[in-house]
């Protein structure tokens, strides 16, 4: 082996090194704490039905309005 060969091997060697040492890690994990959805229902239902009856007695008034 002559020393060009022996020298890039070397390089070879320590660009193969940096590569592999280089190489990012992803980890996929679950929560420690479950996922939480609050839906609250009940105040959309509430303020659908206000919105409704105000409506209601509103063409009730104006009977002429549509």
């Amino acid at each position: 082996m002559g020393k060009h060969s022996l020298l890039a091997m070397s390089i070879a060697a320590v660009i193969l090194f940096a590569a592999v040492s280089c190489t990012p890690t992803v980890k996929v994990e679950a929560p420690a704490e479950p996922i939480t959805i609050n839906l609250n229902i009940k105040l959309d239902a509430e303020v659908r039905l206000k919105i409704e009856e105000q409506a209601k007695d509103d063409i009730n008034k104006n009977p002429g309005i549509f």
